[in-house]
């Protein structure tokens, strides 16, 4: 079939031939784009989905310009954490930075995979690596990896982990007693997912009990190791969090780290969430002792507003990916300065996230990132304040971060209820006041929860909250 089938804007003609067409496709969308980023204070942050977008694939070509409503479309039905009342799980806005950037790397479409095939983003990268984990304080020899998604970091950390502590990146794990890791009883399940891809099974991560706060208790943690190791089994691995899923809350990492040193564990800190708190003076303190980790998982497409998706994991010494974790690829011309990034990564291709993230922290700087990170956390002391001020209310813990987890108990209703009770006001909050606050479980009961993140939410937004609160309950 001759390509005289294609449409005129199939590609961008290298030689610019179609470049006007392809400019007022551009210039089209990018008005879609800033109308609904706008206006999305005007929208509601979780809209509901009236039907459905899905068209079957078309045997011949079509018109790009029958593609843009259905993109309108599409946009108005999906979730909206532009808005300043999308408080539901930790998804924030999008930096205006890292929209250029996932926009220039969709368009030089290079391969993360190797030097030559990115040659100047797989030095980028490295670098960027290296001074990130300085603000963790790795140390000289640390450095790190972009991977997509906290579960693919947690599962590369503790590969490295298995490989380094059982030595076991030629023979596996044949023959070996059974290898276990610990980690809190409210650490991501993606922990256990990496425990599964690793040949561990479920049962090879051991749940270590976690106190009032859903912190991990060490003097458990130890004695849950003793017990392992009195069952013949071989513990290699503790995993702490810095900033749980669900109440936000940071591990005792000086603990932790003092106990892993004491039995030859590998410490992983999973500071997916909680590591942009490294940018705060006033907040960096919380993460005392995770400059002793030997990885650490921090996205910065949470707490940092890079675009999804931007996640990264960091080692304390990259010597050890080169030695317990790399594949060379044959294929692929060799740097005798540079890494080919995919030798040492869990994935091979790999989207260009570097760039996004890079220009953030070049338009924020460390200043904007820290008043951005302080002025969440001000925003979560007001909500804690409203919630202390009404016997009705309850935390589940005391935040450690702008995650608020709270649930209502009105005296008028039997604690059976009290489930079903906090369901209903999740939806009518989402209904009345435009603020969505996600509902997730917590010790086998509903909570409703608040990520603090948007720069846009207000104190004033807050307080009608709670009036609408106050509402429900005395109606």
């Amino acid at each position: 079939m001759p390509l005289t089938v294609l449409p005129a804007t199939a590609f961008i003609d290298p030689f610019g031939h179609n470049r006007a067409a392809i400019e007022g496709i551009f210039r089209t969308v990018t008005h879609q784009i800033l109308d609904y980023l706008t206006s999305a204070g005007s929208q509601v942050p979780l809209p509901q989905v009236e039907s459905s977008l899905y068209q079957a694939i078309p045997e011949q070509p079509g018109e790009m310009a029958a593609l843009l409503e259905p993109l309108q479309a599409i946009m108005a039905q999906s979730m909206n954490p532009a808005h300043p009342g999308y408080m539901g799980h930790m998804d924030p806005l999008p930096t205006t930075a890292s929209l250029l950037g996932d926009w220039v790397a969709a368009a030089l479409n290079n391969n993360m995979l190797s030097v030559e095939m990115s040659p100047a983003l797989s030095r980028l990268e490295p670098l960027l690596m290296a001074e990130i984990a300085q603000l963790f304080g790795l140390g000289e020899k640390a450095g790190g990896l972009l991977v997509n998604g906290g579960t693919l970091a947690n599962l590369q950390a503790l590969t490295v982990a298995r490989n380094v502590k059982l030595n076991c990146l030629q023979k596996g794990l044949a023959g070996q007693p059974a290898p276990v890791l610990f980690a809190s009883e409210m650490a991501h399940t993606s922990v256990q997912k990496a425990a599964m891809l690793l040949g561990l099974g479920l049962d090879g991560v051991v749940l270590v009990p976690t106190n009032a706060n859903a912190q991990m208790q060490p003097d458990a943690l130890e004695a849950l190791i003793q017990k392992s190791l009195q069952a013949g089994q071989h513990p290699f691995a503790v995993v702490a969090t810095a900033g749980t899923t669900v109440t936000g809350n940071i591990d005792p990492l000086p603990e932790i780290h003092r106990i892993a040193r004491d039995y030859n564990l590998w410490f992983h800190v999973d500071a997916a969430y909680g590591g942009a708190i490294a940018f705060s003076l006033t907040h960096r303190h919380r993460l005392q002792g995770i400059e002793r980790a030997d990885s650490v998982t921090f996205n910065p497409q949470k707490w940092l507003y890079v675009a999804k998706t931007c996640a990264s994991v960091l080692f304390r010494d990259m010597a050890l990916l080169h030695s317990h974790f790399r594949i060379a690829a044959p294929y692929m011309k060799a740097e005798s300065q540079w890494t080919n990034l995919g030798e040492i990564s869990v994935q091979g291709t790999r989207h260009t996230d570097v760039l996004k993230l890079w220009l953030s922290l070049q338009h924020l700087g460390k200043a904007g990132y820290a008043a951005l990170i302080d002025a969440s956390y001000d925003l979560a002391q007001i909500m804690v304040e409203h919630i202390r001020q009404r016997p009705n209310l309850v935390l589940a813990s005391e935040p450690d971060m702008n995650l608020v987890c709270f649930r209502s108990c009105p005296e008028n209703l039997s604690p059976e209820q009290w489930d079903a009770w906090n369901a209903h006001l999740q939806q009518v909050l989402l209904r009345e006041t435009k603020v969505f606050l996600s509902l997730p479980v917590f010790r086998q009961q509903r909570w409703l929860k608040a990520v603090l993140l948007n720069p846009f939410t207000t104190a004033e937004q807050i307080a009608a909250l709670f009036s609408q609160i106050d509402d429900q309950i005395s109606g």
